[in-house]
């Protein structure tokens, strides 16, 4: 089953999302963020490929029924978008929403969504795992030290957006502070999961899509 609905933020306001359920009871939850382009059919797919493997599925509508359909007008949407409302308030009445029903949920997010996914881990106290393909928060956004729940990072090394350097320093801040966390390196660019983008690659795809089924499957199924 999948649907448009609608939900509460923890400021009383309302947000909406794509909504889709495995027919298992009891399945835990994982948020899905978009990347820049919205909540367009690409992110749904993700969505409901999580479905698939046996999971509650929440994608937050971060832009409100906006869609970005180039790089000039993602660019732009992104930079006018609050991360720091998006992350406590529709992320996190994303979370709340599941929790409602799962004992269990993560976060994952692609690109701004990475970043986002970061700082759910850093904030939300109701994320219990979280994974970041390709996006980075800046210094500003939060301190990477105040991560109390395992997380999962996949970078690009030939990353524009996010270069490989912005990588380094995230890790040791990491590893300095003893997080629980785990890393990978693609030889790929930036978005090399999107299979709509002119940066696919399939095979770092294959190979991070089969690590973070196998991170949710430790942290939220076990």
């Amino acid at each position: 089953m999948s649907q448009q609905i609608e939900y509460k933020r923890p400021d009383g306001g309302t947000a909406s999302g794509f909504y889709a359920e495995p027919a298992t009871a009891n399945a835990p939850g994982i948020v899905v963020i978009q990347e820049w382009w919205g909540l367009n059919d690409q992110i749904k797919r993700v969505g409901q490929q999580w479905t698939e493997a046996g999971y509650r599925v929440l994608v937050p509508d971060l832009y409100h029924g906006d869609k970005a359909l180039d790089e000039k007008e993602a660019e732009h949407k992104m930079n006018e978008l609050d991360f720091g409302d998006a992350a406590t308030q529709d992320i996190r009445g994303a979370l709340q929403y599941l929790k409602a029903d799962s004992d269990k949920v993560g976060v994952i997010g692609f690109c701004m969504g990475g970043v986002l996914a970061v700082l759910s881990a850093m904030h939300n106290d109701e994320t219990d795992a979280a994974v970041s393909w390709y996006g980075i928060p800046p210094e500003e956004a939060g301190d990477p030290s105040s991560i109390a729940i395992p997380l999962q990072c996949h970078f690009a090394e030939q990353d524009t957006f996010f270069p490989i350097d912005q990588a380094d320093a995230f890790e040791q801040k990491l590893k300095a502070a003893n997080v629980a966390y785990e890393a990978y390196r693609y030889d790929a660019p930036h978005a090399f999961g999107n299979e709509d983008w002119d940066y696919y690659d399939p095979e770092a795809s294959k190979k991070a899509w089969e690590r973070s089924m196998a991170f949710f499957e430790k942290h939220l199924k076990g």
